[in-house]
C-alpha cells in the first residue's frame, strides 16, 4: 500500500523549520491535533486473508522542537510516539503504511474507529486488520473513513482512505508524485473573500457579507459512474498555502453517512451512490477549509443539494377495490363515489400529476357509458339514464390512474376496481297473485286465520320497498277482521278479531288493498292487481245457552223457610235454527240453601236463609247454575244468582269485652262495656243493660250505669273485693221490632294493683282461673307419663327373664370351674412358671352374672342351700405359697355351716359319660409310700384326715 508520502514529508520538514524559527524568536505556536492528510490512497493486494493487517502503525507527528531523546541519546519522538523522520528501507516503505495523527500530548485518550466495522478493525495501536477475505471483486467502492475520537470531550477528527487495486511500480510512483487531478468544466464554489483595510493592520479583520450559494441539483436514481463529481469548493488562500477541505452534515459525517465526500486537496464534492428523492428530498451540508494544522482558514459555507425528482413511482390506489352505490332510476349527473390514488413522486412536477379514466364497464347495459369520472378529482357520476336494479343490480368499473398528466407515452399507470351497487327504490308495487281469495271460519271463533293472501313484488326482498301492508277497504263495517303481514313470506293473513254470529251474517265479502311500507316512487301508480276480494263463509256451530240477565239479583229477607220459591232463572239458546231443549243444574251453592228445577229453572230453598252466615259477604249470597242443551256436541252456559238478604232481628246481643280486670280497691272510674249484635240497625242498638237478679250477691256488690245507647259502665259498690275471677251476669236487650234479650257473663279479674293501676299478682289469678280444658290437658299429660313409666318397667322385667333363660344355654366348655384350661405355653418346668391361682378360688368369686338363677337347676346338681358369704381371698403371690393357699381353703370349708355331713352323698355337675383318660388309680408314685411322711395332713382339717390315715399310718 502506498501513500503520498513524499510531498507530506516535504511539508512537514518545512513546518518543522518554521517551528524552529518561531521558537528562536521566543514564541511557541499552538499545537493543533489532527490527521496529516485528509485523503489517503491505499493499494490493496489482489487478495487479503482474514486477520491480515493492512495498517500496522498509526503514529503522530510533531515539530522538531517537540522531539525527545532517551538516555542513550536516541530520539524517542514527541509525547512517547516513535520518531517522525527515520530512515526506512524500500521494503518498509512498501509494506509498512502509516496514517499519521498529531495528538498534541493526548496519549491514550484518543480512540480510533473505522466506518466499515464489518470488513475492517482498527486496534488501539493503529493497526487495521481485515475481518474477512478480500478480493478485487469484493473490494468496497466507498472510501474507508478512519475517525479519531477524544474520550474526554468527544472531539473527533477523520480522514479517508481510498482502496485501489495494485498497478505497476512506475504507475505507483507517478500516482504518488502527481498532484490530484481536477475535473475540467466542473462548477466551482468559492469561499467568500476577506477584504482587509490597510489602516487596520494588527486589528480585527472585517469580512464581506457571505455569498448566497445557489443550491446544487442532483437527479435521483442516477446510473452514472460513482463517485460522481458535483462542484468544486475553492478558497483564495489555497494559492499561498496548502488547505484541506471537508464537508459536514447529514449525508456526509451524519446519518446517512457516506453519501457525499469531498476531496481534501482539490475540494471536489462528489456523490457516492444514487439518491432517492422519496427518501430524502434535499441535503444541507456545510463546507470547511482548514490548513494542515487544522486551523480554520475560511468561515464555513452552507451547501444545499436538491434531489431532482424522476418519474420512478407508479400511481398507487388507496384501495384496490372501491365500493359505491347509486339508487336506481337516478338522473344523469348523480354523484356515485370518489376514487383516490397517490404518487410518491413530486406532486409539483408532472411526475406526480395524476389523471383518471374509466377503462371498462361491466355489464354494458343499457349502454356502455353509464358512468364517467372526473380525470383530476376521481369523482364518478352517472351520465346516462336507465339504471334499473331489477335488470342490472351491480356494475364493475376498471379505473386507470396515469401520472405525467395522463400522458400515455411517458406516464406510468395503475388500475383499481370500482364496484357500484344499484340500490333499490320502491318502483314496483305489490300485486296479488289472484283476484279472489276464499276462506271459512266457525262462528264465535277469534284469532283464527281465515285465508292467506299472496302477493309478488319485484323490489329487493326484505326492504321497505318490498314489505307489503294490507288494508281492508270494504265489506267489514264492524271491524271483525284484520290482515297482518307475515314477516317471512310477506303474505297477508286474514284474521278474525271479533266473534262472528252465524245467526246474524252467514258470509262476508272483503276488499283488500296491498301497498308497501314506503310510498311508491314519483310517477309510479298502483295497478289494478294491487286490489283483491276475499270471500269468507261462516260455519254454524252449537252455541252455549246464556242466562239473561247474568248475574241476576233478587232481594229477600233472611229467615225464609225451606221449600220457599225464590225466582225463576232461565237461559236462552242462541241457535235459532236448531230445535234444542235446555236443562238446568246447580253448579255452586256454598251454604246448600237452594234447589233448581231441571226443566223450568225455578229456584226454591231447602234451608233457612241466614244473613249472618259466613257464606254471606256484605249481605250478598251468590249461587251458580248451569244450563246445558242437547245439541251435538252439547253446549252449556253458566249463570249467577245473587241474593241480597235483608236483616231481621234474629240475633240477641252479647257483652263486649267478655273479660276485664279490676283492682281490689277500685278507683272512682268503673269498667266500660258495650254490646255486639249480629243484626244491623235498627235491629241492634241502642242497647239496654241491667244486672241479673241471681246470684243475689251480684246486685249487692256491683252496679251498672248506662252511658249512651251502646255503652254502659260497671262499678263496684263495696270498697274492697278479694282477688279472684268473678263472672257477672248482665242482661242486654236490643232495639229490634221484636226486641231480643240475652244474659251475657262478664269475666272480671280482681287483683292487687301497683301505684300505676297494673295488676301485680297475675300469676295467682291465672293459676286460679284455669279452665276445664286446661285441667283436662294436664291430666292427660300425667296419664301418658305414667303409662310410659309402666311400659318401661315391664320391658325391664322381660329383659331380665330373657337374660336368665340364656344362662341355661351356656356351653359347658365356657364354665371355667369344672374344665381343664389349655394354654399354648410350654416352659422349662413348674419352678419357673407363675400360675394364676385365682382360677382355683371358689365359685363365689365369679361375676354375679354367671350365677344361675334360683329355681333353674338340673336334677344332678346338689341341693340348694343359702349361699354362704365367703371372705374374699387374695391369690397367692408365688407358687411356693401353695400350702398357705390350701390351708386358707380348708379353714373356710371347716367353718362353713352349710356344708353337708362328711358321710353325705355329694352331687357334682354332670360331666358326661366316658373319658379318654385312664383311671387315676393306675398312676403309681415314683417313690414308695414309706418314703413319704403324710402326718402333716392331719393338721389340714377333717377333710384331709382320712387321706392322712390312708398314707400316713402304719402298714395296717
Amino acid at each position: 500500500m502506498y501513500f503520498y508520502e513524499g510531498r507530506g514529508l516535504l511539508l512537514l520538514t518545512l513546518l518543522a523549520a518554521l517551528q524552529i524559527a518561531t521558537e528562536s524568536r521566543g514564541t511557541l505556536p499552538l499545537c493543533r491535533p489532527g490527521f496529516s492528510e485528509d485523503v489517503y490512497v491505499a493499494v490493496v493486494p489482489e487478495s487479503a486473508e482474514k486477520g491480515q493487517p493492512l495498517f500496522n502503525e498509526v503514529s503522530g507527528h510533531c515539530r522538531p522542537s517537540q522531539l525527545q531523546s532517551d538516555a542513550n541519546g536516541r530520539r524517542r519522538g514527541c509525547n512517547g510516539f516513535p520518531p517522525l523522520l527515520r530512515r526506512r528501507s524500500r521494503k518498509d516503505r512498501t509494506n509498512m503504511q502509516r496514517v499519521k495523527f498529531v495528538n498534541c500530548g493526548r496519549g491514550g485518550l484518543v480512540r480510533f474507529e473505522c466506518s466499515n466495522p464489518f470488513d475492517f478493525r482498527i486496534e488501539a495501536d493503529g493497526v487495521v486488520y481485515a475481518l474477512r477475505p478480500l478480493t478485487l471483486s469484493t473490494l468496497p467502492t466507498v472510501p474507508l473513513v478512519i475517525i479519531a475520537r477524544d474520550k474526554t470531550n468527544q472531539q473527533q477528527w477523520q480522514t479517508q482512505v481510498r482502496l485501489t487495486p495494485p498497478v505497476g511500480q512506475d504507475q505507483q510512483a507517478q500516482d504518488i508524485q502527481a498532484p490530484p487531478a481536477r475535473s475540467q468544466g466542473l462548477q466551482e464554489i468559492w469561499f467568500p473573500s476577506r477584504q482587509t483595510d490597510s489602516s487596520s493592520i494588527g486589528q480585527l479583520k472585517r469580512m464581506k457579507r457571505d455569498w448566497v450559494i445557489p443550491p446544487i441539483n442532483v437527479p435521483e436514481n442516477s446510473r452514472g459512474e460513482f463517485p460522481q463529481d458535483l462542484v468544486r469548493i475553492r478558497s483564495d488562500n489555497d494559492k499561498n498555502r496548502s488547505l484541506r477541505y471537508s464537508v459536514t452534515g447529514p449525508g456526509a459525517d451524519q446519518p446517512p453517512t457516506g453519501i457525499f465526500i469531498i476531496h481534501p486537496i482539490s475540494g471536489e464534492l462528489s456523490v457516492m451512490k444514487p439518491l432517492d428523492r422519496e427518501h430524502i428530498s434535499n441535503f444541507h451540508l456545510r463546507a470547511h477549509a482548514v490548513d494542515l494544522n487544522g486551523n480554520q482558514v475560511e468561515s464555513p459555507i452552507d451547501i444545499v443539494i436538491n434531489v431532482i425528482d424522476m418519474n420512478d413511482n407508479r400511481p398507487e390506489f388507496i384501495h384496490q377495490i372501491w365500493n359505491g352505490s347509486v339508487p336506481e332510476g337516478s338522473k344523469p349527473g348523480t354523484f356515485v363515489m370518489t376514487v383516490t390514488s397517490v404518487d410518491k413522486d413530486d406532486p409539483k412536477t408532472a411526475n406526480g400529476m395524476l389523471r383518471y379514466k374509466i377503462g371498462s364497464q361491466n355489464p354494458e347495459s343499457p349502454t356502455s357509458n353509464m358512468f364517467t369520472i372526473n380525470n383530476k378529482t376521481g369523482d364518478i357520476i352517472t351520465v346516462a339514464a336507465g339504471l334499473d336494479r331489477e335488470k342490472v343490480p351491480q356494475y364493475t368499473l376498471i379505473i386507470q390512474a396515469t401520472d405525467m398528466e395522463g400522458n400515455p407515452m411517458y406516464g406510468l399507470s395503475n388500475t383499481a376496481t370500482a364496484v357500484i351497487r344499484v340500490t333499490d327504490i320502491n318502483d314496483n308495487p305489490p300485486e296479488f297473485t289472484a283476484e279472489m281469495f276464499f276462506g271459512e271460519v266457525p262462528e264465535n271463533r277469534v284469532n283464527v286465520i281465515v285465508a292467506n293472501l299472496t302477493v309478488t313484488d319485484k323490489d329487493q326482498p326484505n326492504t321497505l320497498a318490498w314489505k307489503a301492508v294490507y288494508k281492508i277497504t270494504g265489506g267489514d263495517p264492524t271491524g271483525r277482521f284484520s290482515v297482518p303481514t307475515d314477516p317471512t313470506t310477506n303474505e297477508g293473513l286474514v284474521t278474525v278479531v271479533k266473534p262472528i254470529d252465524y245467526e246474524i251474517s252467514r258470509t262476508y265479502m272483503l276488499t283488500v288493498v296491498a301497498v308497501n311500507e314506503v310510498s311508491l316512487a314519483r310517477g309510479i301508480h298502483s295497478p289494478r292487481q294491487s286490489t283483491a276480494t276475499v270471500s269468507i263463509r261462516v260455519i254454524d256451530v252449537n252455541e252455549s245457552p246464556y242466562f239473561d240477565p247474568n248475574p241476576k239479583l233478587i232481594k229477600l229477607e233472611e229467615g225464609m223457610l225451606a221449600e220457599s220459591t225464590l225466582t225463576t232463572f232461565t237461559a236462552q239458546d242462541p241457535d235459532r235454527f236448531m230445535q234444542q231443549s235446555i236443562r238446568y243444574t246447580r253448579l255452586s251453592d256454598p251454604a246448600n240453601w237452594l234447589r233448581i228445577d231441571a226443566n223450568t229453572g225455578r229456584i226454591t230453598t231447602i234451608a233457612v236463609l241466614d244473613r249472618e252466615s259466613p257464606y254471606v259477604k256484605d249481605n250478598m249470597y251468590s249461587a251458580t247454575f248451569l244450563a246445558s242443551d242437547n245439541g251435538v256436541p252439547p253446549a252449556s252456559g253458566t249463570g249467577t244468582l245473587q241474593i241480597s238478604l235483608l236483616d231481621i232481628n234474629d240475633n240477641a246481643p252479647h257483652v263486649y269485652p267478655q273479660e276485664t280486670e279490676m283492682c281490689k280497691k277500685p278507683e272512682p272510674n268503673g269498667i266500660n262495656i258495650t254490646a255486639l249484635d249480629g243484626d244491623l240497625n235498627p235491629n241492634a242498638g241502642p242497647f239496654a243493660f241491667e244486672l241479673a237478679n241471681r246470684p243475689s250477691d251480684v246486685r249487692r256488690n256491683w252496679t251498672i250505669t248506662r252511658l249512651s245507647g251502646d255503652y254502659a259502665q260497671l262499678n263496684l259498690k263495696i270498697g274492697f273485693l278479694e282477688s279472684g275471677i268473678y263472672e257477672i251476669p248482665i242482661i242486654i236487650t236490643d232495639s229490634g221490632n221484636l226486641p231480643m234479650s240475652n244474659t251475657s257473663y262478664l269475666r272480671v279479674k280482681v287483683c292487687q294493683c301497683d301505684h300505676n293501676g297494673d295488676c301485680t299478682d297475675q300469676q295467682h289469678i291465672i293459676a286460679a282461673g284455669l279452665g276445664t280444658g286446661a285441667i283436662i290437658a294436664i291430666l292427660l299429660c300425667i296419664i301418658i307419663l305414667l303409662i310410659l313409666v309402666l311400659l318401661f318397667v315391664v320391658w325391664m322385667k322381660r329383659r331380665d327373664k330373657e337374660r336368665q333363660a340364656k344362662q341355661l344355654l351356656i356351653d359347658p366348655e365356657d364354665d371355667v370351674r369344672d374344665n381343664i384350661l389349655k394354654y399354648d405355653e410350654e416352659g422349662g418346668g413348674e419352678e419357673d412358671q407363675d400360675y394364676d391361682l385365682s382360677q382355683l378360688q371358689q365359685p363365689d368369686t365369679i361375676e354375679p352374672d354367671t350365677i344361675k338363677p334360683v329355681g333353674i337347676r338340673r336334677m344332678d346338681e346338689r341341693p340348694l342351700h343359702p349361699e354362704p358369704q365367703y371372705p374374699i381371698r387374695s391369690a397367692a403371690p408365688h407358687p411356693g405359697d401353695i400350702g398357705d393357699f390350701i390351708n386358707e381353703g380348708l379353714k373356710a370349708a371347716d367353718n362353713d355351716p352349710t356344708a353337708p355331713p362328711y358321710d353325705s352323698l355329694l352331687v357334682f355337675d354332670y360331666e358326661g359319660s366316658g373319658s379318654t383318660a385312664g383311671s387315676l388309680s393306675s398312676l403309681n408314685s415314683s417313690s414308695s409310700g414309706g418314703d413319704q411322711d403324710y402326718d402333716y395332713l392331719n393338721d389340714w382339717g377333717p377333710r384331709f384326715r382320712k387321706l392322712a390315715d390312708m398314707y400316713g399310718g402304719s402298714d395296717d
